[in-house]
């Protein structure tokens, strides 16, 4: 994945990540966390009536040119861009979302990781109760930054879990098997058109922190911090501005 004009300079400064980086599970972890911390995944193009962009030099642009989030494609678009140049061996592959009430064709997309002699799961752009650091794709439990997840082999597919109010909500399944790029233009379509999906349907913003994370749906915002839970009626672009330094298009 690369684009002519991505410069990894300035991609480790939008993520705030600053120092030496190579192709080690060291700094895999640190280009996770620093990326979900600074980048939000959002839809506020898709609410404004656009489809996003598979063009990876606009994508570029719009995440980090105008300071811009994204939903998976782009926002692990830019972190696949950001692990060739490093060096990494890496895929895309796809993901089946596992929170809508019927079965889903896999539209989300992740990144694979071979680092060390293991393969780790990646996930930049999921949103919502997603992983918040690499984990490596055998079947158990994680824990990471408090936040429990689970992963099982289930009918040929890995099945993401989290730990959510006590219990485990499944999130997507995915299997290794790689994808191109391309692969997932008519994903980006349906999401951004089908009366379906939750980015049609709701405006989203959400990203974490270094003890939680925080999601707008609508105009709720819900606050998350060392587990304790805070719910509050906001004006969604107030919100999106203060908490996500978003602004809304125009």
């Amino acid at each position: 994945m690369t684009a002519d004009n991505f410069n990894l300079t300035d991609y480790l400064s939008r993520i705030g990540l600053y120092g030496e980086v190579s192709p080690d599970v060291a700094t895999l972890t640190q280009l996770v966390q620093k990326q979900l911390r600074s980048i939000p995944f959002e839809n506020t193009e898709v609410q404004a009536g656009r489809i996003p962009s598979m063009v990876p030099e606009e994508i570029v642009n719009k995440v980090l040119g105008r300071g811009r989030g994204g939903y998976c494609y782009e926002i692990n678009g830019v972190f696949a861009m950001a692990l060739t140049v490093i060096g990494f061996e890496w895929y895309f592959a796809g993901a089946r979302p596992m929170f809508y009430p019927m079965r889903r064709p896999k539209t989300h997309m992740v990144v694979i990781v071979r680092v060390e002699g293991r393969d780790y799961l990646c996930d930049t752009g999921f949103g919502g109760y997603a992983l918040r650091a690499p984990m490596e794709i055998v079947e158990g439990e994680a824990v990471q930054d408090g936040d429990r997840f689970r992963m099982e082999l289930i009918n040929g597919e890995y099945v993401v879990s989290s730990l959510v109010q006590g219990e485990w909500q499944r999130q997507y399944g995915f299997a290794l098997q790689p994808q191109e790029w391309i692969e997932f233009s008519l994903a980006n379509h349906f999401n951004a058109t089908h009366p379906d999906t939750i980015f049609t349907q709701k405006k989203l913003a959400i990203m974490q922190t270094p003890k939680g994370r925080k999601i707008l749906v609508d105009n709720q915002l819900k606050l998350i911090e060392n587990g304790e839970v805070t719910c509050l009626e906001v004006d969604y672009e107030s919100a999106l501005k203060e908490h996500f330094a978003l602004t809304l298009f125009i």
